[in-house]
């Protein structure tokens, strides 16, 4: 079985129809959308209900209403997109971007999340709204401005997948995925990652939380994913994961690493 391009309200996903088993939602990072998860599905039980959806702004997402967005406002799209779909619990599982996403939803929403998993995390750069952006949020925006999505995609993928030389394949998907990215989903998101705070969430969540990253990511590196995973605290501190030979585009790299993480979610909840 393969995903199914789906649409709900404003917001559009892909959706494996599962039947016995937990839903799993994915929330994708910056520079990505709902299809990069194409490559899990094989490793994922078949009796599970898999959405990946295109946050606002990505794919045929509508973009939020506000030019600096914060974490809570992708939440809320989030909480707003669950209702729609009658998912009342589910496994949740953030990649990068998305994991700050993924934690302030269930900052207020912990009963609507059996476990979690942050991924590849991005901590955010803690700047506030409406000051000055941090370089590398600026860098972004400023690149997909001037470069345009094609050449943006080629400068930046390769950084993403570890030892891009022997993985062509890897980077041309990542890349290809990237090139999608537009204004204006893509400055948003940037902006909401400046101002993120994932350390500050990561101390409030209330289900049990589970982390995983590449060895050898050199974007959001193991370090980081460290104090994501000391913030926690118990009895919410779950496992955390390092996956050698795999980058940023952790799932995509190293897709049965990943499913044995998320499978994990389900394999110990109550």
């Amino acid at each position: 079985m393969t995903f199914a391009k789906q649409t709900s309200g404003d917001i559009d996903y892909l959706e494996r129809p599962g039947e016995g088993g937990p839903a799993l939602v994915m929330l994708h990072g910056v520079g990505s959308n709902a299809a990069s998860f194409v490559p899990l599905l094989p490793h994922l039980p078949r009796g599970w209900r898999v959405i990946a959806w295109n946050a606002p702004g990505y794919g045929g997402s509508a973009p939020l209403d506000v030019e600096w967005p914060l974490a809570s406002d992708y939440a809320g799209a989030l909480k707003a997109f669950l209702d729609r779909l009658g998912l009342d619990r589910v496994l949740l599982a953030g990649h990068s971007l998305g994991c700050l996403m993924a934690a302030s939803f269930v900052t207020t929403h912990r009963d609507r999340v059996a476990r979690l998993l942050l991924s590849s995390p991005a901590l955010g750069h803690g700047v506030p709204r409406g000051a000055a952006l941090s370089a590398a949020a600026q860098a972004r925006i400023d690149d997909l401005r001037t470069l345009g999505a094609e050449d943006f995609a080629d400068l930046r993928a390769p950084r993403l997948v570890y030892e891009p030389e022997v993985n062509q394949d890897i980077v041309r998907r990542v890349r290809d995925g990237m090139a999608k990215v537009s204004a204006p989903g893509y400055p948003q998101a940037a902006r909401m990652l400046a101002s993120g705070r994932l350390l500050d969430d990561a101390e409030r969540l209330q289900v049990p939380t589970d982390v995983i990253v590449g060895a050898q990511d050199v974007v959001t590196p193991p370090a980081s994913a460290q104090r994501a995973h000391a913030a926690l605290r118990d009895p919410w501190r779950g496992t955390l994961t390092l996956v050698p030979g795999a980058g940023h585009a952790l799932y995509q790299q190293a897709p049965a690493a990943f499913a044995a993480a998320l499978e994990a979610l389900a394999e110990t909840v109550g």
